[in-house]
């Protein structure tokens, strides 16, 4: 029976109990507050970005794609360890570019059997499709044939996030000092999603109740 190792990224969330259990590898991002810079997952745990993006005048953090060289590390430890394939899933390529270094990586080694997937979502929802790719590494499934699953698999995706304040989005430069005013004063709390690759608004609700009775009512 083949043994095919599946690997990710850290923009996966996949807590790290959950990942070692599974057996899935997940190849960190950096992430950078002013000056100190970390390997998310590795040196900096979620609780502790989290601790440090909500300190009183804390820098914004930064975030840059995972290395060309983690991934090839990650493969050859696989191939290493007895595995005949690797099934590597990334964040969106349209998001990160995680999944150009991932496939620099995959040049590197060119006789291996290596495929890498672009799940075009991000957080749980690729980290979901990392699981299944696990699961089906448990059954026996081929490396290509679980590429070929998950490439299907990620069309039934939704990823939906729902923000309770618009600081972040505009420390990020993703909507302007005025219209986080305006949403502000308006208590505005929008639901982003990922479609098709990209961050885009789903909903805006006036209240938290609002939002949460219109998402449980989904």
């Amino acid at each position: 029976m083949s043994h095919v190792a599946i690997v990710t990224d850290s923009a996966s969330d996949l807590p790290p109990d959950v990942a070692a259990a599974a057996g899935i590898t997940v190849v960190p991002l950096v992430v950078s507050f002013g000056a100190e810079t970390f390997r998310a997952g590795e040196n900096l745990s979620t609780e502790q970005f989290w601790a440090r993006m909500l300190a009183p005048d804390a820098p914004f953090p930064t975030t840059a794609a995972a290395a060309p060289g983690d991934f090839l590390n990650a493969f050859r430890a696989a191939f290493d360890a007895g595995a005949d394939s690797v099934v590597c899933i990334t964040v969106s390529g349209d998001l990160s570019g995680t999944l150009k270094s991932a496939n620099v990586a995959v040049g590197q080694l060119p006789d291996r059997e290596i495929h890498v997937v672009d799940s075009r979502t991000a957080s749980m929802g690729h980290g979901m499709l990392a699981q299944i790719a696990s699961e089906l590494s448990v059954e026996g499934v081929s490396g290509a044939e679980i590429a070929r699953v998950i490439e299907h698999r990620k069309e039934d995706v939704d990823l939906f996030v729902a923000l309770d304040t618009l600081e972040y989005l505009k420390r990020g430069g993703r909507i302007s000092g005025a219209r986080a005013a305006i949403g502000g004063m308006l208590n505005v709390k929008p639901i982003i999603t990922v479609q098709h690759g990209i961050v885009e608004n789903a909903e805006r609700f006036r209240s938290r109740r609002k939002r949460a009775s219109v998402s449980w009512s989904c």
